[in-house]
C-alpha cells in the first residue's frame, strides 16, 4: 500500500460514483418489469448487510487490506490463494466495466470509432490518474462529483417538465408476484451493489476507521435511491416492454425527452453521466488490482505494474466477447452466479466465521 490517506467525504464520494458507474445505463432490475424498483430495492439491502460483513472484518484488521487479512484468518497457503482469486476477479470486473463504457459510446455517440480507440484513451485516463495515487483519485472525485450532481439535476427538472413520464406504467404492483422481483434480486445485488467488496482494498487508507461504515451505508442508500428513480423514468417513459428489452434503457428514455421543439438530445447527459462513473469505476477496480498484486507477488511499487496492466486490461476487454450481445448475456448469467456471488458473499462469510471463532479461541 502508498503512503496515503482519504477522508469519509471522499470515501462517500468515492462509492456514489463507483456505484452509479455502468449501473446507471445499464440497469438489470429491469428482468422484473414494472417491478425492476422493489428488485433494486431489495438488492441494495442485502448490499448494505453485506457490507456490514466486510466493515468488520476490516475493523478486526485495521491496517490489512481483504489480501492481507485473508492471509491472517485462512493461513499463508489458503490465504494467499483467496487473494489471488480476488486479483482475478478485480482485474476481470475491470476489463468487463470497460467494454461496458466503449460499447455504449459507440452505439450511441461514436458511431465510427473503434471500439479499442475509445477504450484506449480510457485506460490511458486511468492509468495517469492512478500513477498519482489514490489521493489523488479521490480529490478528481470530488470535483466531478459536483459537475455530476449538477448535470443529474437539470436532466431530472427537463424530464419532468416535459411530461414525457407516465406514473400509470407502473401499476399494478407485483402483476406477477414476487417471482419475477425475487428471481432478479441476485442481480441487482451483485451489480453494483456486491461489488462494494472491492473497497476492502482502500478502508485501510481512511484517516479515520471508524468514519468506513457512516460514509459507506449513506452513499449506498443514496445511490440506490437514485438507481430506482432510474429504473422509474426508464419504465415510465419507455413503457415496461420496451424498457427490459433495451440495451441500454436509460439513454433510449433521455432521448425521446423534447420540451417545445427547444430542448432536444439530453442524452448528451446520460452519456456524460456514464464517462464520470465508468471512469472511476474502471479506476477503482484497476486500482484494487494493482495493490492486489503488489501484495500478493511482493513487488515494492504497485507503480511499475500500471503500464502492463494496462496492456492486460485493454487487450482483453476487445477479447472477452464477440459482440455486445454475448457481453451483456454473459455478465448477466454466468458472472452473476458463478463469480459474483461465491466471491462477494461466499468467501466474505467464511472469513467472518473463521476470524469469530480463532478471536473467541485466542481473545489477544
Amino acid at each position: 500500500m502508498e503512503k496515503a490517506k482519504i477522508n469519509g467525504w471522499q470515501l462517500f464520494v468515492l462509492i456514489i460514483l463507483f456505484e452509479l458507474g455502468t449501473a446507471i445505463v445499464i440497469n438489470p432490475g429491469l428482468s422484473a418489469e414494472k417491478d425492476a424498483w422493489l428488485a433494486v430495492l431489495f438488492g441494495l439491502i442485502i448490499g448494505v448487510i453485506f457490507f456490514l460483513v466486510y466493515y468488520v472484518l476490516y475493523r478486526f484488521y485495521p491496517e490489512c487490506t481483504l489480501i492481507g487479512y485473508s492471509k491472517e484468518i485462512l493461513g499463508k497457503y489458503a490465504g494467499f490463494m483467496a487473494g489471488v482469486l480476488y486479483f482475478i476477479y478485480f482485474l476481470y470486473i475491470g476489463v468487463r466495466d470497460l467494454r461496458d463504457f466503449g460499447e455504449l459510446l459507440t452505439a450511441s455517440t461514436y458511431n465510427y470509432t473503434p471500439l479499442f480507440i475509445i477504450n484506449a484513451i480510457m485506460i490511458l485516463t486511468v492509468a495517469f490518474v492512478l500513477h498519482y495515487g489514490i489521493e489523488v483519485l479521490a480529490r478528481t472525485g470530488e470535483i466531478f462529483f459536483l459537475l455530476l450532481i449538477l448535470v443529474g439535476a437539470i436532466g431530472t427538472t427537463m424530464v419532468f417538465v416535459s411530461g414525457e413520464m407516465d406514473f400509470s406504467q407502473l401499476l399494478p404492483v407485483l402483476e406477477n408476484g414476487w417471482g419475477p422481483v425475487l428471481s432478479t434480486v441476485p442481480l441487482t445485488y451483485t451489480f453494483p451493489f456486491g461489488e462494494m467488496i472491492v473497497f476492502t482494498m482502500l478502508l485501510p487508507y481512511l484517516n479515520r476507521p471508524q468514519l468506513g461504515i457512516r460514509a459507506a451505508w449513506p452513499a449506498m442508500g443514496l445511490s440506490g435511491m437514485l438507481l430506482i428513480w432510474v429504473v422509474i423514468m426508464d419504465i415510465t417513459i419507455l413503457g415496461v416492454y420496451i424498457a427490459a428489452r433495451s440495451t441500454f434503457p436509460m439513454l433510449a428514455a433521455i432521448g425521446l425527452v423534447d420540451i417545445t421543439g427547444l430542448f432536444q438530445r439530453l442524452d448528451v447527459a446520460v452519456v456524460m453521466t456514464l464517462m464520470i462513473g465508468g471512469f472511476f469505476k474502471i479506476a477503482i477496480f484497476f486500482y484494487a488490482a494493482l495493490i492486489s498484486a503488489a501484495e500478493l507477488f511482493k513487488v515494492p511499487n504497485y507503480k511499475k505494474l500500471i503500464i502492463p496492466f494496462s496492456i492486460v486490461i485493454l487487450i482483453s476487454s476487445m477479447a472477452v466477447a464477440s459482440s455486445s450481445v454475448d457481453h451483456n448475456s454473459e455478465g448477466l448469467d454466468m458472472v452473476t452466479y458463478y463469480i459474483s456471488l461465491p466471491v462477494q458473499m461466499g468467501i466474505p462469510i467464511i472469513l467472518l466465521i473463521t476470524a469469530l471463532i480463532r478471536r473467541r479461541l485466542s481473545p489477544r
